[in-house]
């Protein structure tokens, strides 16, 4: 009996080195595939930007000049100093935030007008063409237009978010649900399902792949939306920072700023795609 223990304990002794072994595999493998290219593109990008910018009379600073000039607001994100003197990260916070309210609307509605615009052939022919053609309106041509009816700047750009995002929502569930297929449907029927039922257990598992395809563009364009309209509202903001560093001749500030708005759209619609590949259980086509 001790012999069999014995036997057995350098058995289980080396499963962890080996699993050990495996993982590092993998996340070698994952850093050679997925983070060392992009990490060399950008590397080469900086170095050739730094060569040609470098040169006395560039227009644009170097990524090395940039970084020594915004130093400060990169090592402290967080300060205050009242009014619109404030850091980035309390800038594109301010920014999430109109971004939050007006994209959140946005689905609501916009998830409802799919569904019914996909299920009732009346609500197609009737809401479709105004769809379409509402949507091919600028972003910022709804900015006057809101801040007449609204009389204040935060609710106006939360209206051009909501305004700018639903199209594509909207446009990908219709599409969704009138893609379910029929078998489903004679499902349904079989089993009778009332319509509340119909709607959770058939209609929006079935089109949630469709669904979360408009809302990662609705997301993108949201982010464009806010950027664009606080240049023209003031306040806090990215998109006001931005307008203000060019207003001050501060080029390096723009980068910078630029380099955070790109960075927080590709999060925002990583996170989106995230939550669709959970609720899709990687069937969605995103």
């Amino acid at each position: 009996m001790d012999n069999t223990h014995s036997i057995a304990a350098p058995a289980q002794a080396s499963a962890p080195p080996s699993m050990l072994r495996v993982r590092a595999g993998a996340a070698y493998s994952h850093f050679m595939n997925h983070v060392l290219p992009p990490l060399v593109v950008i590397g080469l990008l900086c170095a050739v930007w730094e060569l040609l910018c470098s040169r006395p009379g560039a227009a644009l600073p170097a990524p090395s000049q940039v970084v020594n000039e915004t130093w400060e607001l990169i090592t402290q994100p967080f300060f205050d100093n009242g009014g619109n003197d404030v850091g980035l990260a309390w800038q594109i916070l301010a920014s999430l935030e109109r971004v939050a309210y007006g994209y959140l609307l946005a689905v609501v509605a916009g998830v409802s007008l799919g569904v019914l615009v996909g299920q009732s052939t009346w609500a197609l022919r009737g809401l479709d063409p105004l769809f379409q053609v509402l949507r091919t309106v600028p972003p910022l041509a709804w900015l006057p237009i809101s801040l007449a009816g609204f009389q204040d700047s935060n609710p106006s750009a939360i209206f051009v978010i909501f305004i700018t995002a639903i199209w594509p929502i909207i446009i990908n569930t219709s599409v969704g649900i009138r893609n379910i297929p029929e078998d489903y449907r004679n499902v349904a029927r079989v089993i009778r399902l009332n319509g509340v039922e119909y709607f959770w257990k058939i209609m929006l598992p079935a089109a949630a792949p469709y669904i979360f395809s408009g809302l990662r563009i609705g997301v993108g364009l949201s982010w464009l939306a806010i950027i664009a309209a606080e240049m023209l509202i003031g306040g806090v903001g990215i998109g006001f920072f931005i307008w203000d560093a060019w207003n001050s001749s501060l080029v390096s500030d723009i980068i910078l700023a630029l380099v955070y708005v790109g960075i927080v759209g590709f999060l925002l619609d990583r996170m989106v795609a995230w939550v669709g590949k959970r609720v899709t259980r990687g069937t969605s086509p995103a």
